[in-house]
């Protein structure tokens, strides 16, 4: 598909953003109070993550408050639900429509981030092959978080992928601030974590916390 000077205009300075913390929200009764602490702690990628079906109002809000502090927002598994709420991007796994059908994702998002997980050489040259913008390599620890998320690939394999990768990768998976320095030793353009803020005494600190062990 065509794609003119004002969308790849767009989705370049959506790419510009993808760097530092990237925070997973799950849904749940807090997931708009936990988005306003990461975003005022200074997060600016946010994904919501919610299974069991979109909340539209929980969604239209994130739109909002996410665009108030110049953040992206990112919706995982439902890349429809993405363009129907003018969301920044899509992340998608391997069970997801359209994870294998990159095509057609891009057609209908010409304008919109396209996030794939990956967890071997041959899903990463695949994913460079079709396009997407960035991409979700883990678990990279051992992690809770998701219940699918496999034995932990370990930082060795992350920096193959990381190397083997055309576009910038999110690691996952049990990372915390104190692990932060590895990560981002490992050559990855991002962190991405849900426990370690939805699961901490105080939010707001812990996000500061990660955000100031990126930054260091």
């Amino acid at each position: 598909m065509a794609t003119d000077a004002s969308t790849l205009a767009t989705r370049l300075q959506r790419r510009a953003l993808l760097h530092g913390i990237y925070v997973i929200l799950n849904a749940s009764p807090h997931a708009l109070e936990l988005a306003s602490t990461v975003l005022d702690a200074g997060v600016r990628i946010v994904q919501y993550r919610a299974k069991s079906g979109i909340d539209a109002t929980i969604v239209e809000t994130l739109r909002r408050v996410t665009s108030e502090h110049g953040a992206l927002l990112i919706l995982n598994d439902d890349w429809r639900a993405a363009r129907a709420f003018d969301c920044d991007g899509v992340h998608l796994g391997p069970q997801d429509d359209g994870f294998a059908q990159v095509a057609t994702v891009r057609e209908a998002l010409p304008n919109n981030l396209i996030g794939l997980s990956c967890g071997t050489i041959e899903e990463v040259r695949a994913a460079n092959a079709a396009g997407v913008d960035y991409l979700g390599v883990g678990s990279v620890y051992a992690t809770a978080s998701k219940s699918d998320a496999g034995a932990p690939l370990g930082t060795g394999v992350l920096r193959a992928l990381v190397r083997a990768s055309a576009v910038p990768v999110a690691a996952i998976g049990g990372i915390t601030a104190a692990s932060i320095p590895e990560i981002r030793h490992s050559g990855v353009a991002m962190a991405a974590v849900i426990s370690a803020v939805s699961g901490a005494a105080d939010p707001g600190h812990a996000t500061r916390e990660l955000v100031d062990a990126w930054n260091a």
